[in-house]
């Protein structure tokens, strides 16, 4: 064998595992973002939900005659604001999800008001309907929780492979930046406070 050929053969083996690499990394990088995305468009899914069933529940408490209509006006301009709210899950960053998780958390703010308010009004708390979609909107709660703990389920992998040295070199270039987590609404550190009035 001639000695000028180990080189170009060392260097084939060498360019040849390089491109091995970058295809893996960029192959497993594309399903872990798909995941990431798949994980936001089912939280989006919750919250259309929410959104939906509020608007239910509005139309519902309207027809309560003596009903406070600030609080009434508070949950659909809460609702508004949620909706309006759009985030594109393969450009995500942190600003875009604090903003977000604030629309949505003034919204379950009103809604709660909403709620205690309702407590108030024996026919209304005495209304199947209204009780239907108190129950679904418990339900639905509970889902976009569920659905929030899997988008940032998908999050950690995703993060975990484009964060992690070697990987790190290629991510920045291929463009593959880590992405944030969706943490909890602002407030949700203070405990609720509960009220009973007996009179």
């Amino acid at each position: 064998m001639k000695k000028w050929l180990i080189p170009v053969i060392v260097i084939i083996i060498i360019a040849f595992g390089l491109y091995r690499w970058g295809v893996g990394f960029n192959n497993t990088a594309i399903k872990l973002n798909e995941n990431v995305s798949e994980a936001w468009g089912n939280v989006q899914t919750s919250y259309q939900r929410r959104n939906d069933l509020i608007g239910n529940l509005v139309k519902t408490v309207q027809g309560a005659a003596d009903f406070e209509r600030n609080t009434l006006t508070d949950v659909i301009e809460a609702r508004s604001k949620a909706t309006q709210t759009t985030i594109d899950p393969s450009n995500i960053t942190a600003e875009q999800l604090q903003e977000f998780n604030q629309a949505q958390g003034g919204l379950s703010s009103a809604l709660s008001r909403l709620l205690v308010t309702v407590e108030r009004y024996p026919d209304l708390k005495a209304n199947q309907n209204f009780l239907k979609l108190q129950d679904e909107l418990t339900s639905t709660e509970n889902t976009i929780q569920t659905s929030r703990t899997r988008f940032n389920e998908a999050i950690k992998p995703y993060n975990n492979h484009v964060k992690t040295f070697p990987n790190s070199i290629l991510a920045g270039w291929l463009g593959f930046d880590d992405k944030p987590y969706f943490d909890s609404e602002p407030g949700a550190e203070k405990p609720v406070d509960v009220e009973f009035d007996f009179n």
